[in-house]
């Protein structure tokens, strides 16, 4: 199943919505934009952005004298596609090592995508190598070790509590010997104790150029679908302490709205990376926005 199946399943109930109000042969009036707008802000793209869109959308329609259900839908895709296009959504890691350090609220999925992750960087070729510097929560290297194995890559640890940033070091150290590719660094997700969340990161992206001052280094935040409009926030304040470059969402298994993904993409300029689409360990696909805003419409 490919990209656009895979998601049209996950947003199916943001689909079911949105596509009956493009059924049929009427002439589009006030009535529908109002209904188009109200909709887009129950798919979680939020109050600003539903309302910007529909806006966008009345004046090309006024200009192109579009008329239709399908035609303005289709004018709709290439005003979110617009909106969801705001950087490259390819991973910059050609430097050999290059970092990726993933992180997000604990339960939003970060353990698995990393494995999903490795997985698909293993498959291309790469010498992958994760690193378990999420110390606070019990068993997350536990977790972290069942996917090294399943998708075939090493894995470097200590034991709980230990310094986040000293099993970053080790796993750099062991990186530069081993002629590793790509380094993973899971972290914790404790968002509700900000300042020594904020301290943590600070002190592994330290490491990090210290010890790898030229290496290429991705921030993924890792987004619930269903989280809705939540997500945003927790979007802004990891921009605020990590320095984002990518966003990879999680959960879209059919009762995610999706909608979310724009609102963050177009108020944070953040490029959206992954999509993980369910349990598998090849569920994580990397982004196209063209066809994940026409799944969703």
């Amino acid at each position: 199943m490919g990209f656009f199946e895979k998601i049209k399943n996950g947003l199916s109930k943001t689909r079911t919505a949105l596509s009956g109000l493009f059924a049929g042969e009427y002439e589009v009036d006030d009535e529908f934009y109002d209904e188009l707008e109200e909709r887009l802000i129950l798919a979680d793209l939020g109050v600003d952005i539903a309302s910007r869109a529909v806006e966008q959308l009345r004046a090309s329609a006024y200009e192109k004298m579009l008329v239709t259900p399908a035609k303005v839908r289709d004018a709709l895709a290439d005003i979110l596609t617009d909106i969801l296009n705001v950087g490259d959504s390819k991973l910059n890691i050609g430097t050999k090592p290059s970092v990726i350090l993933v992180i997000g609220v604990n339960g939003v999925g970060k353990t698995t995508t990393i494995g999903k992750l490795a997985n698909q960087l293993a498959e291309e070729g790469k010498r992958v190598l994760l690193c378990a510097a999420d110390t606070f929560r019990a068993a997350a290297a536990d977790q972290l070790e069942i996917w090294a194995d399943r998708a075939g890559v090493e894995i470097v640890r200590q034991h709980e509590g230990a310094d986040p940033a000293s099993v970053v070091f080790d796993g750099i150290t062991a990186a530069k010997a081993r002629n590793v590719d790509v380094i993973i660094c899971d972290t914790a997700g404790r968002l509700h104790n900000k300042a020594n969340l904020m301290n943590e990161l600070g002190k592994i992206s330290r490491v990090i150029d210290r010890e790898l001052p030229d290496a290429n280094k991705e921030v993924l935040l890792v987004l619930d679908g269903t989280t809705g409009q939540n997500g945003l926030t927790q979007a802004r304040q990891f921009q605020q302490i990590a320095g984002v470059t990518g966003i990879v969402l999680t959960k879209l298994d059919g009762t995610a709205k999706g909608g979310i993904v724009i609102a963050v993409a177009d108020s944070l300029q953040i490029p959206v990376k992954y999509i993980g689409v369910g349990e598998g360990i090849d569920d994580l696909m990397p982004f196209q926005s063209r066809e994940f805003v026409e799944a969703l419409i």
